[in-house]
């Protein structure tokens, strides 16, 4: 049975409709919530319930997954997840470690009413802000930054119909990989990913996650979660983890060994996704957020992607300005630096208790 937190009137509705009443979810309402999240156009993957098993499991973070309910039918969802860090500050955020969040709801009432408690929520736990991750803007008045941006597009109908799509040099770059020989496995567990991933964010001074999570996520969302290894010869030469959600797949943690650069794993890797996305009968292929001004976000232009801005907005409670907890920030530049030295193992073991809190 739901817990009833709060229930918020609508003046602007009019009619005999019940105003929406937010609840917490509770053990036995995950089947109901992500039917919503699938009927609802605005819900992403990151709107789904599996989120608060994966991000309690794996960081030990408090999490108020919210629903606004009106006669018996959920009419909006908010994930939210508190992070409290003496290093990186305390937030309370929709959500960490996803690419989008906010509220996704099909009804004004039922986003106002999460939207308020949400906002009572962050001042009751006097964080330093609230944030959402939303693609479309939803608070003039609320702090936000130029930083990140998505990158969508449609899977055609037909493989080579795709191939012709890549602009000529990064399909060079495709042709190259199969002509290499390389080799696509699906994978049943997250070895062979956790090798490719940590020798990558390693390479790249960014800490690692734990090999636990990555886990979790396979047995939170079972099928929806696929992890795609490239080899040559039996070497991992670069692995993938994505989701499927609705019509969409969507490469989400990924890496490379040193030999991907000069047999172009990496981009073999997207197109044996995108193909057999294709052949599947998927018809978007969501490359995910990357930072302005990074290699990843050149390399997702390159493939004939156009970047779509992301809208994370703060709302500030006791913080006086935004969060910048991000590699770009000139005063982290110093400790990518000396991560890239670190032998592997050890930024191996130390990695998830820095990466935990930055969500």
């Amino acid at each position: 049975m739901s817990t009833v937190i709060e229930a918020v009137p609508a003046p602007h509705m009019t009619g005999p409709r019940t105003a929406p009443v937010v609840k917490l979810m509770q053990a036995g309402d995950e089947s109901r919530w992500d039917r919503f999240v699938l009927e609802c156009p605005e819900a992403t993957f990151f709107h789904r319930a599996g989120w608060k098993t994966v991000i309690e499991r794996s960081f030990g973070h408090r999490t108020w997954f919210l629903y606004a309910e009106a006669e018996g039918r959920i009419e909006g969802v908010l994930c939210l997840a508190e992070i409290k860090s003496r290093l990186f500050g305390h937030s309370l955020s929709s959500l960490p470690f996803c690419v989008y969040g906010g509220i996704a709801a099909l009804s004004d009432a039922a986003r106002d009413a999460l939207d308020r408690h949400a906002q009572n929520l962050a001042a009751s736990l006097n964080v330093g802000h609230l944030e959402y991750r939303n693609q479309e803007p939803k608070h003039a008045d609320w702090k936000s930054k130029e930083l990140y941006v998505t990158f969508r597009k449609e899977i055609l109908t037909d493989p080579e119909q795709n191939m012709l799509a890549i602009p000529k040099k990064q399909r060079a770059m495709v042709r190259k990989g199969i002509k290499a020989g390389l080799q696509c496995e699906i994978d049943d567990n997250v070895d062979r990913l956790f090798t490719a991933y940590a020798t990558s964010v390693h390479r790249l001074g960014t800490p690692v996650f734990s090999k636990r999570y990555f886990q979790t996520l396979k047995d939170v969302f079972g099928d929806d979660c696929e992890i795609q290894t490239i080899t040559n010869q039996g070497r991992i030469v670069a692995s993938v983890l994505s989701f499927y959600f609705r019509d969409q797949v969507l490469p989400y943690y990924g890496g490379g060994m040193d030999e991907a650069r000069a047999v172009a794993g990496n981009d073999f890797m997207y197109w044996e996704l995108m193909r057999r996305a294709c052949e599947r009968g998927y018809k978007v292929f969501d490359f995910g957020r990357s930072k302005l001004g990074t290699g990843a976000f050149d390399f997702k232009k390159n493939w004939g992607f156009e970047p779509q801005a992301l809208h994370y907005e703060y709302q500030l409670h006791r913080s006086t300005e935004m969060p910048d907890n991000n590699p770009l920030n000139p005063k982290f530049r110093l400790f990518v630096k000396m991560w890239q030295f670190l032998p592997m193992p050890v930024a191996t073991a130390l990695g998830p208790y820095i990466v935990k809190n930055l969500g």
